[in-house]
Formats: structure tokens, C-alpha cells, sequence
């Protein structure tokens, strides 16, 4: 399906949020629509992360419309880091702009790591998400018990080898979420899917494909 990538700046709480739009080169109407979040800005996380990018990768593979972007403080977005709460109010403010753009779609959020649990804090208030895509959840650490009362489909992936997550605390909140939710394993190296991205990707694809 052909494609178009457009570089932009979209209006966030804190200034510009600089972004990547990849949309369907004709005039179809889209019925998917997706906004992927990246890990820690503190870490080094950025719209490019090899992970993020994948999502993405999935979600376009899927016939969405797929937006990335960078919180406050990260490559040419205003602001500085706020410690996940203004994140989550620039993670608001790009779901905003996919609602304008495409308001027939339905909208998914993913995230990897921090971005992970920004989707799911975020998504989790926010009746009008059809599902979030939750890769590599950092459950290590944090309180995890909003999940509980969490009614949006949620579709947690998960590296085998999560030195963030490890599959004891990965099964302990995935068993203390609300339902609809799914759990897939990855057998990878690491929190970074090291030597399984097409895996990932497939599996990120197939998420967004369940019912």
C-alpha cells in the first residue's frame, strides 16, 4: 500500500511536539488509525527507537495511519522532562490531533517501556481508545494497580529476557488487570527484543488484528 511520510510539529501542552505522519497515499477513507509512544526521554528515548519503530512498522502493515512523536524535551519538542505527567498530557494532546485528522477511525495507542505505561494510564481513562498495545511494560518498578479497574483492551508483549519486567512481575500484573486483555511472550535477549524484532513486529501486527 503506497505511502507517505510527512515531518511536522503538532501543537502540545508545553509547545510544538515534533512528529512523524505516515498516511495512505489516496483518498480512501482511513479506518485505522494509531499513535505509538517511545521509552524514557532520561534514557535516551526517542520516536526513532528500533522498537517504536516496528510498532509502527506493524500498525502501517495493518492499513493504519500511524503517528509517532517526541514527548516534551526530546529532538525539537518544547518543554523538559515533567516525570510522566506532563508526557502523559503530550501523549493526550496527539491523540487529539489523530481524532481531528481521522474522526472516523479507530484509534490504538502502543508504547514501549516508559511509553508503555504512559499508554496505559492514559488509555485507561479514555472510553474512545479501541485498545493499547503495551511492549516491554517496565513492571519492575511503580504501582500498577490502575490496571485493575481498567476496561479498555489491552494487549501486553513481552520479552522472555525483561530486565525491566521479569515474567514473575509480568504475570502478577497481567493477572491483576481488568479484562479484555492478552499477554504474548517473545523469546528475546533483553528489554530491546535483542535478536527477535521480526518477532515482535509480528506480534505487534497480530494485536492489532484480534477481535
Amino acid at each position: 500500500m503506497a505511502r507517505k511520510l510527512r515531518s511536522m510539529d503538532l501543537p502540545g501542552p508545553a509547545g510544538r511536539l515534533e512528529a512523524l505522519l505516515e498516511e495512505v497515499q489516496d483518498d480512501r477513507a482511513v479506518g485505522r488509525a494509531a499513535v505509538i509512544c517511545h521509552p524514557h526521554p532520561q534514557y535516551g528515548g526517542t520516536m526513532h527507537n528500533k522498537v517504536v519503530y516496528r510498532m509502527a512498522k506493524a500498525a502501517r502493515g495493518e492499513g493504519a495511519a500511524v503517528l509517532r512523536f517526541n514527548y516534551r524535551g526530546v529532538g525539537r519538542s518544547s518543554g523538559t522532562y515533567d516525570g510522566g505527567v506532563g508526557e502523559r498530557a503530550d501523549l493526550r494532546a496527539a491523540i487529539r490531533y489523530m481524532r481531528e485528522k481521522f474522526p472516523d477511525a479507530a484509534l490504538t495507542v502502543g508504547g514501549f517501556s516508559f511509553g508503555s505505561r504512559l499508554a496505559l494510564q492514559v488509555c485507561c481513562d479514555d472510553q474512545g481508545i479501541e485498545r493499547v498495545v503495551a511492549v516491554g511494560t517496565p513492571v519492575k518498578r511503580g504501582d500498577w494497580s490502575f490496571l485493575r479497574h481498567c476496561g479498555c483492551q489491552k494487549r501486553f508483549i513481552h520479552s522472555t529476557r525483561d530486565e525491566y519486567g521479569p515474567q514473575s512481575d509480568m504475570l502478577r500484573v497481567f493477572n491483576q488487570a481488568g479484562r479484555p486483555k492478552s499477554l504474548a511472550w517473545i523469546e528475546a535477549q533483553d528489554h530491546f527484543f535483542a535478536a527477535a524484532l521480526d518477532e515482535l513486529e509480528a506480534a505487534v501486527r497480530t494485536a492489532l488484528d484480534m477481535g
